[in-house]
C-alpha cells in the first residue's frame, strides 16, 4: 500500500496571515469610521458654538440697545421731576403772596385779651413772636390758640418768658410776662390738602 503525505503547514501559514490581514484591515476601517464620526461631532459642536455666540452678540448689542434707552428714559424722568418741582415752586409762590395777609388775620383772631404783639419776624414759613401778657396763662391761652384754633398756624413754641414791670401811672406799676415765641406759617396748598383730607368720607368698616 503506499501512503500519501500532505504538508498543510503553508496553508494554515496563508490562511492565519490572510485572518491577520482582514483583522488589520477592519481596525484600520473601524479607526476611520472613529475618526470621522469624532470629526462629524467636533464639526458639529462648533456649529452649536458659533451659533451660541452669534446669539450672545445678538443679545448684546440690544442689551446695550436697551441701555442706551434706559438712560435716555432716566434723562427724561429726571427732567420732569425737575419740571414738576419748578411748577409746584411757582404754585407756591403764586399762593403764598397771601401769607402775610393771613398771619396777620390770624393773629387778630386768636391773640387773648390781655396779650400784646411787640415784635413780628417772619422769616419763609417760621415766625418769631415778641410781645407782653398780662399773666403767664395768657400766654398759655395764646399757644393753645395758635396750636389748635387756625389751620395757618402750627407748632407754637414758646422760647423764653420773663417776668417785668410796666408802669401804667407815677404809682401804677403792673407786674407782666414778657415772651418770645415761634411759630410755624402753613402754606397755602397744605391748609387745602388738610381741608380736602377732613372733608374725605372715612373709610366704612368692615
Amino acid at each position: 500500500m503506499t501512503t500519501v503525505r500532505i504538508n498543510l503547514l503553508p496553508h494554515r501559514e496563508a490562511a492565519r496571515k490572510a485572518r491577520k490581514e482582514a483583522f488589520q484591515v477592519m481596525l484600520g476601517v473601524a479607526a476611520l469610521v472613529g475618526l470621522a464620526l469624532a470629526g462629524a461631532i467636533y464639526l458639529w459642536f462648533q456649529a452649536r458654538i458659533e451659533t451660541q455666540q452669534e446669539r450672545n452678540q445678538f443679545l448684546q448689542s440690544q442689551i446695550q440697545v436697551l441701555d442706551v434707552q434706559i438712560k435716555e428714559i432716566a434723562t427724561i424722568e429726571q427732567e420732569i421731576t425737575a419740571l414738576t418741582a419748578r411748577q409746584k415752586a411757582v404754585e407756591d409762590l403764586q399762593a403764598d403772596r397771601n401769607l402775610p395777609v393771613h398771619l396777620l388775620n390770624e393773629l387778630v383772631k386768636q391773640l387773648p385779651d390781655g396779650v400784646y404783639i411787640t415784635s413780628l419776624k417772619q422769616d419763609d414759613q417760621a415766625v418769631t413772636l415778641q410781645g407782653v401778657a398780662q399773666s403767664n396763662e395768657r400766654i398759655s391761652e395764646l399757644l393753645r390758640n395758635l396750636a389748635e384754633n387756625t389751620p395757618w398756624l402750627s407748632k407754637p413754641d414758646l422760647a423764653e418768658i420773663v417776668a417785668g414791670n410796666v408802669a401804667l401811672g407815677a404809682r401804677d406799676n403792673r407786674r407782666v410776662a414778657n415772651f418770645n415765641l415761634r411759630v410755624r406759617l402753613v402754606r397755602a396748598s397744605e391748609v387745602e390738602a388738610a381741608a380736602k383730607a377732613a372733608s374725605a368720607p372715612a373709610p366704612a368698616k368692615p
